[in-house]
């Protein structure tokens, strides 16, 4: 699908943000500036959390609460790394967003929605979504 504005990836993240349950694990794929955090901003507006979201490249981890908890994690920085650093763990108590999901693929739960961004232009996103197994079917 085409996003034509932050506004609409925004709106896309609440949609899908609207369905997320306890224990669901999405990743996002995509370049520098490509829209995943602000998809995730989307996804913390369905789960009513007031904090700002922003990227979490710095801290790798970011914890909000809401009607669910969200872990905002951003593995760019643990590229090259082998160690587990237990992020799984926080799918018992919330939903978890991944960006740079290749940095930690060996970590990820076996189940996930994967969400790639492609930058088009400055406005402009192409979005596609892949389910890894049968409780995300219904997100894409």
């Amino acid at each position: 699908m085409l996003s034509k504005s932050e506004k609409e990836t925004i709106e896309l993240g609440e949609k899908i943000g609207k369905k997320l349950e306890k224990g669901m694990c999405l990743v996002l794929k995509g370049d520098l500036a490509g829209g995943k955090t602000t998809f995730t901003k989307g996804i913390g507006k369905a789960l009513n959390i007031k904090e700002v979201i922003n990227s979490p490249t710095f801290t790798i981890l970011k914890i909000y609460e809401g009607n669910l908890k969200l872990f905002h994690i951003d593995a760019y920085r643990l590229e090259g790394s082998d160690y587990d650093l237990g992020l799984d763990e926080y799918l018992d108590e919330g939903v978890m967003v991944v960006e740079w999901p290749e940095y930690y693929i060996d970590y990820l739960p076996s189940e996930y929605l994967e969400i790639t961004f492609n930058y088009i232009d400055d406005d402009t996103r192409e979005i596609n979504f892949i389910a890894h197994g049968d409780k995300y079917k219904e997100l894409c």
